[in-house]
């Protein structure tokens, strides 16, 4: 059964995988359904599921296909079976993308973790006759990186059955770029801006903004949209068909670069510098609507967002975002404001990128901590979490997004991310003696008296 959370006002709750007890998934994962469940919540939301390429964060994968074996318990990493007509089926559903990323790991670890851009150039350019001997003489480790793929597929798919069972969507997220240093652009680089040997001509970011004052440079290759076009976007229906096989409702991070993207020179340390130009999101969200039907797309709209790309998100009839720690400002217009909050549009107390709601509220200076209680109609410190949640919720949104640190009222010492940063990030667990016998009961109450339930 295929579910749509954006037909009905619901509620759901943050959490990524990694941020389980054991960071797996196992059966874990059941419990954790459970207590979805249990509280009335209607949707899990996930980041993004792929292999980072370094460091732990998602948004930057070797992969944007392939799911992080990481995630897989030990006692599902069973041996290889070939005669499996399930896996050698899924093989061949699969042939668009698999046999090219277990290549471009087994060149990665024959390099010693390299980026592909530094191999030897008759790896690097993908000499045929080469991969054709690796093909023969790595069998059958190019086998085993199938296979790993092939059980974590399953193992999400039986979560998605069981998120089902329990009346739960699965809300995924998708990085608008992918890495330099990937299957993606090793294998096609005419489909990014590269020079001759594989190096960047242009850098992905975004300007400065309310996030980070340099802007953030995230160093991802820009896409070669004329060819890309030329192709008839399939690379891109492939990659939003893969999705939806994972996900009820897929959010496109950064989708203001469907409109336009922000160009860094490479040599640009920080992303203050650059200019943006325009892209032919129109042309590739229209082809997959013919071929995909109903979107069920979020677009992330948060940052400096034109009113083109306002357009274009309304054309394709997509619900955007709200985030209500930004609400609090002087500026009446603004989106994240309750009274400007409309149906057709997700709401958060923050998302991965912000602070938890109690350590923002905690770095405010004093007057604007004061603003913050007059707004919430309270005037109690230790109930600000609450009476954020509680605004979050009564909003007009669609679905109102809680991530779960804020529903545990923890401090910043859980945020998840710090966005331009390049410190120690995408670490935070809770444990399970952190969400007590009245957690769930608590939040079906605030959930019920929302009329979420």
């Amino acid at each position: 059964m295929q579910f749509n959370p954006l037909d009905k006002r619901g509620s759901g709750i943050l959490l990524h995988p990694t941020s389980l007890p054991s960071g797996k998934l196992d059966d874990e994962v059941l419990r954790w359904l459970d207590f979805l469940s249990d509280a009335k919540q209607s949707v899990w939301q996930v980041l993004p599921l792929g292999v980072p390429a370094f460091g732990l964060s998602p948004y930057q994968c070797l992969s944007a296909f392939a799911t992080n074996p990481a995630l897989l318990p030990n006692d599902l990493r069973t041996p290889v079976n070939t005669e499996n007509q399930g896996f050698l089926n899924w093989i061949d559903q699969q042939s668009f993308w698999l046999p090219d990323f277990a290549m471009y790991m087994l060149l990665k670890n024959i390099n010693d973790g390299r980026p592909w851009y530094q191999w030897p150039d008759h790896m690097r350019d993908r000499d045929p006759d080469t991969l054709a001997k690796l093909s023969n003489t790595q069998a059958t480790q190019l086998i085993e990186i199938q296979w790993l793929q092939y059980l974590v597929y399953c193992q999400w798919q039986w979560i998605k059955q069981q998120a089902h069972e329990r009346g739960i969507s699965l809300f995924g997220d998708m990085p608008i770029f992918v890495a330099h240093d990937s299957a993606d652009v090793w294998s096609a680089r005419e489909r990014f801006l590269l020079d001759d040997s594989g190096l960047l001509l242009k850098v992905t970011g975004v300007p400065p903004d309310y996030f980070a004052s340099t802007g953030q440079r995230w160093g991802n290759p820009h896409y070669n949209w004329e060819i890309m076009q030329l192709e008839g976007f399939s690379w891109w229906l492939e990659r939003l068909q893969h999705h939806f096989q994972l996900f009820d409702l897929v959010r496109i991070d950064h989708f203001r670069g469907l409109h336009s993207v922000w160009m860094i020179e490479p040599e640009c340390e920080t992303a203050e510098q650059g200019e943006w130009v325009e892209v032919p999101g129109a042309a590739l969200l229209e082809k997959l609507k013919q071929q995909l039907g109903d979107l069920p797309l979020v677009a992330e709209d948060l940052g400096i967002i034109t009113e083109q790309v306002t357009a274009l998100k309304n054309q394709f009839e997509l619900p955007g975002m709200a985030v209500q720690q930004f609400s609090f400002d002087h500026f009446e217009e603004s989106q994240h404001k309750p009274q400007n909050i409309t149906f057709n549009t997700l709401v958060f107390t923050g998302t991965h990128d912000n602070d938890t709601t109690l350590g923002w509220f905690n770095h405010l200076e004093e007057h604007e901590k004061q603003h913050v209680l007059k707004q919430l109609g309270i005037q109690r410190t230790e109930h600000m979490v609450d009476a954020m949640i509680q605004r979050t919720m009564q909003c007009d949104a669609v679905l109102s997004i809680i991530p779960l640190q804020d529903i545990l009222h923890l401090d910043s010492s859980a945020r998840m991310n710090i966005p331009g940063d390049q410190g120690e990030h995408w670490q935070w667990k809770f444990d399970w003696s952190q969400i007590t016998p009245d957690t769930a009961a608590k939040l079906r109450d605030m959930t019920c008296n929302a009329e979420r339930c």
